[in-house]
């Protein structure tokens, strides 16, 4: 059986999270996972402008990570009997694996970058702060309302990747990375 799009239910406001619990759409646990929703679509942009294989698997590694954060921040935190799909300190250990191996490709970071240079390096740019106002958000909500500690560390370290990946992805497309030197 096929799910349908629409349920009627959200018409006055409220959204249910797994579990049952009715809460407002603007509440900040539906602005967390909802940002991590726009980050998931904006790193499925970053794929399509990518033709490198294997950043493109790492990339939708991160999507299917993605789904698995979203999830876990959509379920109703009372009830601790509900399964949802795990995310591991392995999650983390791989994105810190993959921006080693970019940054012994790319020059010492001697500046700050300034975005830009092609739509691709863009894209990373845009996800990467999508990312942190994701991560500030989860990190909102956990002041309420616990939230799994490898969740924002998950998010902190995924933004760290962007970056470094938007370095890269101008390295491969010969973009030209424009340091910012401040006036003086």
């Amino acid at each position: 059986m096929a799910f349908k799009v629409y349920t009627k239910t959200g018409d006055k406001g409220s959204t249910a999270l797994f579990g049952g619990a009715r809460v407002p759409k603007n509440h900040i646990r539906i602005e967390s996972y909802g940002t991590v929703d726009e980050l998931n679509s904006y790193i499925g942009l970053i794929r399509d402008y990518i033709e490198d294989e294997a950043l493109r698997d790492v990339l939708k590694e991160i999507q299917d990570r993605l789904f698995t954060l979203g999830a876990i921040l959509a379920t109703d935190p009372s009830k601790d009997n509900l399964k949802t799909p795990d995310l591991h300190d392995k999650d983390v250990s791989y994105l810190e694996l993959k921006i080693d191996g970019m940054e012994e490709q790319l020059p010492a970071l001697k500046h700050f970058i300034l975005p830009g240079g092609h739509p691709a390096v863009s894209f990373c740019h845009i996800a990467r702060c999508v990312c942190r106002r994701a991560e500030r958000m989860t990190v909102a909500l956990n002041e309420n309302e616990p939230v799994l500690p490898v969740v924002i560390q998950y998010l902190n370290r995924l933004s760290d990747y962007l970056f470094v990946l938007s370095r890269l992805v101008g390295l491969l497309l010969k973009a030209e990375e424009v340091c910012w030197i401040p006036r003086k």
